[in-house]
């Protein structure tokens, strides 16, 4: 399965996972069709799936185009955005799993549902576990974790949200984080207010500032990495807590989430 990264808008990601074998294609969270119909067009692939992380438009925003060109795809939404999803013909639940593309090997183009509620409370990812040990799983995972930082908590708790991305972080460090926006330069700066001494992050930081001078994409993100550097996955290190004046993995996030908004 190839994974094609498509910009969109000021700063969005679109996913086009393409298999070349069998002239298959599909795509997450297409919050335009425009540029996801040009790359279906330079691949010569038929779309058969659209997988949504959540409702937000600019993640659904193309699905009714696309539909049009491809009325037989089949669109994955978690269960409890029943209504708020143009076009969706799947309610997925936790442990849920979804098969693309008719006629590939079996497994290797299989994802595992999680229920991520936080930035909304619908919200789902979706994870592609490694053929082989020496191969890279694959982790779309919306609006939940970003690059350096996590989503904002529209419509979920700070509870819920440690505990969506404590799901997250059990994944092996071989994980490829495909977040939906490019934040990572913004995220990594705001770490540093708070995590000044970790060596990994500010080693990380010079290395985005130098990709984002000339315009290269931050995204995906190694999970382990993310271990490290980000501290929306460190909430229950010593020196977060300090810097918070938190006990609590919760109180932690909670305080985390809220300087962020601020930044």
């Amino acid at each position: 399965m190839e994974i094609h990264r498509v910009a969109a808008f000021r700063d969005n990601y679109i996913f086009v996972l393409h298999d070349a074998t069998q002239g298959q294609a599909a795509v997450v969270d297409p919050g335009d069709a425009t540029s996801v119909l040009q790359t279906l067009d330079r691949l010569g692939a038929k779309l058969t799936a659209i997988l949504n992380t959540h409702h937000h438009s600019d993640h659904v925003g193309g699905n009714q185009q696309l539909l049009e060109h491809f009325p037989q795809a089949q669109v994955y939404g978690g269960s409890e955005d029943r209504g708020r999803i143009p076009g969706q013909t799947h309610l997925l639940r936790e442990g849920d799993r979804v098969s693309l593309f008719e006629g590939s090997a079996e497994g290797q183009c299989t994802a595992d549902v999680f229920f991520v509620p936080g930035h909304t409370r619908a919200h789902i990812a979706y994870y592609f576990a490694p053929a082989t040990a020496a191969d890279w799983g694959e982790l779309f995972c919306g609006d939940t974790l970003f690059a350096g930082g996590c989503g904002r908590l529209f419509e979920g708790t700070p509870q819920q949200m440690v505990e969506s991305l404590g799901k997250l972080r059990q994944l092996p460090d071989t994980t490829r984080v495909w977040c939906a926006h490019e934040y990572t330069l913004n995220n990594l700066k705001f770490a540093l207010t708070v995590d000044g001494a970790n060596l990994a992050l500010r080693d990380r930081l010079a290395q985005v500032e130098a990709a984002r001078a000339h315009d290269r994409p931050t995204v995906p993100a190694e999970l382990g990495l993310e271990k490290q550097t980000n501290p929306f996955l460190r909430w229950d290190q010593q020196t977060l807590q300090q810097a918070t004046n938190s006990s609590s993995a919760v109180q932690t996030f909670a305080r985390l989430r809220g300087k962020k908004d601020l930044f």
